[in-house]
């Protein structure tokens, strides 16, 4: 198997399991990596020590994040199990990246309204829904016209982080400014379809079972960006939703407006989120089905930011 057959394979494998377009581009840089690593030797002659040398390598030689490595462990094992047909890689000398044990920069109650305060726009609602919602911000752009729920007052998160749906907040702030959202869509989608438009990009049953579902409004992005390109998996144009890099600095534009000088992100307002609800006295199991996190301890790092914050410990200056 020549080295553009393997990776066609990969490709192939990772659309059938409907994984994300990032995750493809992630997993097949991977696996070009470790081939090239080893002298550009097919996989299939390579042994289990040869995959733990290359992800200790990542670790030791590299300093990569422990994040990198996993998930550059993540794609061989898919490699080797969903690819290339072996059941189970054996990584007794496996050497872990260390994982700094760092607390999440999150923001009280006053400094996140003066953030959103310096927004305004599109900017303003995505942020809202970050921090009203626990969205992570690639949930919140993938959100379509048929996922906001007005009756129930819930969001619909379809195919989050471990390709999970669950259900968020509708923050009532929100509702009026989604509505003329969903309308200026719905405008922008009449349009397209005038001009031979409109199609959306459907998972690859649905498209070949209801062909018309791509033009319905339901199907649209909620945030969808102002050109319309080319999919590079199936090639159809439509209109994608805008990038996260567009929020990204609008939010660091407010946060300089605001002088806050905590380094803030998307994910920063998610955090915000989590600790806040905590602090309102919200079950923890809760919390943790809001954001759709799988494992409880993921979710108890918020515990640790509020005990941090001295909200129940009285400084000993402070009683003198």
């Amino acid at each position: 198997m020549a080295k553009s057959e393997l990776l066609e394979k990969v490709r192939r494998e990772i659309r059938r399991r409907n994984y994300s377009f990032k995750t493809e581009q992630a997993y097949t840089q991977w696996v070009v990596r470790f081939v090239k690593f080893h002298g550009t030797v097919h996989p299939l002659k390579l042994t289990d020590q040869d995959v733990e040398q290359f992800l200790n390598h990542l670790a030791n030689e590299q300093n990569v994040a422990a994040g990198t490595q996993n998930q550059a462990l993540a794609a061989l094992v898919f490699l080797y199990k969903e690819v290339l047909g072996k059941e189970e890689l054996t990584l007794h000398h496996l050497e872990r990246a260390k994982k700094p044990k760092r607390l999440p920069v999150v923001l009280s109650s006053a400094e996140a309204s003066a953030l959103l305060k310096k927004l305004d726009g599109l900017a303003l609602l995505i942020c809202e829904l970050l921090y009203g919602s626990g969205l992570r911000i690639s949930e919140c752009l993938r959100l379509r016209v048929q996922d906001i729920d007005f009756d129930m007052e819930q969001i619909w998160v379809r195919s989050g982080k471990g390709q999970k749906d669950r259900v968020a907040l509708l923050p009532q702030t929100c509702i009026p400014k989604l509505k003329e959202q969903i309308n200026k869509v719905d405008t922008l989608h009449k349009k397209d379809l005038s001009k031979g438009h409109g199609r959306a990009l459907l998972p690859k049953a649905l498209a070949r079972k209801y062909q018309d579902e791509q033009i319905q409004l339901r199907w649209q992005y909620l945030f969808p960006s102002k050109r319309i390109s080319k999919d590079p998996r199936s090639g159809l144009k439509h209109r994608y939703h805008i990038s996260d890099r567009f929020v990204q600095r609008r939010l660091k534009r407010a946060a300089k407006k605001a002088g806050l000088n905590k380094k803030i992100t998307c994910h920063t307002l998610r955090h915000s989120f989590a600790t806040h609800l905590l602090q309102n006295g919200y079950d923890i199991r809760t919390v943790q089905e809001l954001l759709g996190h799988k494992n409880l301890k993921t979710t108890m790092i918020y515990t640790h930011v509020i005990n941090k914050g001295g909200n129940y410990i009285k400084s000993p200056v402070d009683i003198l």
